[in-house]
């Protein structure tokens, strides 16, 4: 049988040819508009809903959004899949502002409907949603009819809207740009090199300290010389949106987030709580990795540093293969899903220059196709990201047999889909492993993720936390962020670091994400999640993963807390469910300083 060879190059041709220049992506756009414009006038013409016999006009009305939606959702994609590939295309940039505009009109029409929707009256409400063509959207049109009420009137949020494009979404395209221009100069195998940040990124994990201490020097030297543009544009981005909510009446930040995330504040609390209480065995690892890198104490750019003399690398196609293997163990609509995006060349993995850092995955709605990006470079973290992002697109994939309407995820459960793939992956890698060596190398990549959760990200939520309290009082200074960020790390890290990184708020993207606010806890909550989800899928064997895809269908349609308590019998606002999950992550930690010691 004949091997496949994989291609490391995305194809977005087969999308529209021609990239930024594209003649066919012009239609789309144009014809973007045009539905849009259709939509926008229908829109004008709806009315407060006074009878059950409204149903039908209000099912036309949400196919027809449905239309609007998924084609600026496949423009958009497509045009963030350009800006991805090559920082310099300055044509995408304009293709990208003109995209963020068609949303903001389409935003401001959606306002109309949820205003509409609210002023209905409650008896009128229940029995439109008992109505065969609406029944299916219950749970969106409440969500919608919900968060109308938290918003101030449609003229207002109409404005908020209009002015969000260059006030508040356009900073964020400033640091993407910022970033994009970045390049730093290191030494990597005797041999001087220009890199992009995300190649930069790439050296945290060399095996040569010298490497991983000069890419990590010289980027910092990148975000100090940057650091008030950086800090100008964190602050504007939330300056915006404490702004936003003081006209709303809302005091927390996390109000939206939560809102988002379909979460209750009693489960980010019960989650953050079972974690700081969990944070010693975590601490005994950095400490560990720390002696067998000969050091006193783990410096911040040694955290992803390798503990092994031969680390394995695996090139692109063998990463792809190993993927490919254990997916199939689980189960084979996963693995043929995979392949089918391995051989069609839906993933961007090449390592090359002017690349955005970073990895994601995008779904293209009008063809129910998805896209990865990211900057594979061999190791065992790429594979895992690699099998991380393929979760992403195969949780779109489990929601095809859905209405477009019904696929809204949040990000937190999106994240238990992601996670779910990853844990696969470094699961079968660690009991696969062919010596003791290659097993603690493995075992310190599954550890070195949960550090990542409970630590890192942890860090991230305290840092933004208190930035935005401080913010409340006005502008935070470059060197105050530098403050805050030690001061998270120091708490995050439970003391388990012998230095921090001062700019990691300058160098985080997702600090400068406009769309979702506080794009970290929904990181913690996905991994840990998907741990039960993940249990309950090794107790089931072959016959779980129809159960797994029933899951990720309702995703869409249901609150965290729910979700959790139909699919896995669990209160998530309780911290016994989380330290159930961190306890497996504990016996990781404690096998990993118990094989190191043995070694040593």
């Amino acid at each position: 049988m004949m091997t496949v060879t994989y291609p490391e190059q995305w194809d977005l041709d087969t999308l529209f040819p021609g990239g930024s220049e594209s003649r066919e992506l012009r239609l789309h756009m144009d014809e973007a508009v045009n539905k849009l414009s259709e939509f926008e006038a229908h829109v004008q013409k709806f009315e407060v809903l006074t009878t059950k016999e409204d149903a039908p006009k209000v099912a036309d009305l949400l196919e027809q959004m449905s239309h609007v939606m998924r084609h600026l959702s496949q423009a958009g994609s497509f045009i963030g899949c350009l800006m991805a590939q090559n920082t310099q295309d300055k044509k995408a940039g304009i293709l990208e502002s003109e995209a963020s505009t068609l949303s903001a009109r389409f935003q401001n029409s959606f306002q109309k409907i949820q205003q509409d929707l609210v002023k209905t009256e409650d008896g009128i409400w229940n029995e439109l949603l008992n109505e065969e063509s609406l029944r299916k959207f219950t749970f969106v049109l409440n969500e919608w009819r919900d968060e109308a009420k938290m918003l101030l009137s449609e003229k207002e949020e109409g404005l908020i809207t209009a002015l969000s494009i260059d006030g508040y979404h356009s900073w964020g395209q400033l640091y993407d740009m910022l970033v994009g221009e970045i390049n730093v100069t290191v030494t990597v195998d005797g041999e001087e090199k220009s890199l992009s940040v995300g190649q930069a990124n790439n050296l945290s994990s060399h095996k040569d300290a010298a490497v991983r201490k000069e890419s990590y020097q010289k980027l910092e030297e990148a975000w100090t010389e940057k650091e008030e543009f950086f800090a100008k544009t964190l602050n504007s981005i939330g300056g915006f949106r404490l702004e936003t909510y003081k006209k709303r009446g809302w005091d927390n930040p996390l109000q939206e987030p939560l809102h988002i995330n379909r979460m209750k504040q009693e489960t980010l609390d019960a989650m953050w709580g079972a974690i700081s209480k969990n944070k010693q065995p975590f601490v005994d690892y950095l400490n560990q990795k720390g002696k067998l890198l000969g050091k006193d104490g783990l410096d911040w750019y040694d955290v992803d540093a390798p503990v092994t003399e031969s680390t394995q690398q695996f090139s692109y196609q063998e990463g792809a293969e190993f993927i490919l293997k254990q997916f199939g163990k689980f189960g084979p609509e996963l693995e043929q899903f995979a392949q089918q995006a391995f051989e069609n060349g839906w993933i961007e993995a090449e390592d090359r220059p002017n690349k955005r850092p970073g990895g994601f995955c995008t779904s293209l709605p009008l063809g129910e196709e998805s896209r990865i990006f990211m900057t594979y470079s061999g190791s065992m973290s790429n594979v895992a990201t690699l099998a991380h992002e393929l979760g992403h697109a195969f949780h779109s994939f489990a929601l095809r047999p859905v209405h477009a309407l019904n696929r809204s995820y949040a990000m937190n459960v999106a994240e238990t889909a992601s996670t779910f793939a990853e844990m696969i992956v470094a699961d079968a890698a660690v009991k696969n492993a062919k010596s003791n060596e290659e097993k603690i190398a493995l075992l310190e990549d599954k550890v070195q993720r949960s550090v990542a959760f409970f630590m890192n990200i942890h860090s991230r939520f305290l840092f933004e936390t208190r930035f935005y309290e401080e913010r409340k009082n006005g502008v935070v200074p470059a060197a105050r962020l530098n403050e805050l960020m030690e001061q998270a790390q120091t708490e995050g890290f439970a003391g388990g670091l012998a230095s921090t990184h001062p700019h990691f708020w300058a160098s985080k993207l997702h600090f400068y994400i406009t769309q979702v606010p506080f794009y970290n806890f929904p990181y913690t909550f996905g991994y840990l999640f998907s741990l039960s989800v993940y249990a309950k899928a090794l107790e089931e064997g072959d016959s779980f993963e129809g159960k797994y895809m029933a899951l990720l269908r309702d995703t869409a349609v249901m609150s965290a807390e729910d979700l959790a308590m139909k699919h896995l019998g669990e209160d998530i606002t309780q911290q016994a469910f989380w330290e159930k999950g961190i306890a497996l992550c504990v016996q990781d930690a404690k096998e990993f300083i118990s094989l190191t010691s043995t070694e040593a």
